[in-house]
């Protein structure tokens, strides 16, 4: 209950604060292609109930198409979506998008998450239904705890990492969580987000 409170309360602050930032964002990216700003899609949740996760638009309008065409036409790319869910060089994201995703300011929209109760401020990072195979047996770590905006992965590398190692890093977290290690991870953020490291 304590971590719920802690989660609304400083999340509702973060989100007034930054208001002005995610509309102007809003606008631009409307602006940019006439597409909608916000992007929402399924994740998975808390026993592993699905809600959907919002993120401010990074990609085209017509990302889903162009992953399938890319993925049938590019054996690479096939190979590397396969093995970390992400592309080093990715087609789909836009000029403006790839600032937002630097910065990490395209997932601000998830502190309507962390308030509606789908995600915790830290916790693992929510993965859609075709990333529950990867982690296996795993799985039930992951369900355990509720998604975060953040977690062990942000502060640990990101997109640098494997995604063996990110499961791991999951386990680790819903074995070990306490208010002190949310705490710790909330503060390692924010020179994360600065630095940039392993941000695509």
């Amino acid at each position: 209950m304590a971590k719920r409170a802690f989660d609304v309360l400083v999340a509702s602050c973060i989100l007034v604060f930054t208001a002005p930032l995610i509309l102007t964002i809003a606008i631009f990216i409307r602006l940019q292609d006439g597409g909608p700003a916000i992007f929402k899609q399924m994740r998975q949740g808390k026993n592993g109930t699905p809600f959907p996760c919002y993120k401010l638009r990074s990609m085209v309008p017509d990302a889903g198409e162009r992953l399938q065409q890319l993925l049938a036409t590019d054996p690479e790319a096939r190979r590397e979506w396969a093995e970390t869910q992400k592309l080093s060089r990715d087609p789909r994201i836009t000029s403006l998008g790839q600032f937002i995703r630097k910065s990490s300011i395209d997932e601000l929209p998830q502190l309507l998450n962390v308030i509606r109760g789908d995600m915790s401020l830290v916790g693992p990072r929510p993965i859609v239904e075709s990333e529950i195979s990867k982690y296996g047996e795993h799985y039930k770590h992951y369900c355990a705890v509720r998604p975060g905006l953040t977690g062990l992965w942000q502060v640990r590398g990101r997109s640098d990492t494997s995604y063996e190692t990110r499961v791991a890093m999951d386990v680790e977290y819903a074995r070990t969580r306490t208010f002190l290690t949310d705490v710790k991870i909330l503060l390692l953020t924010l020179p994360a987000v600065v630095n940039s490291k392993g941000a695509r």
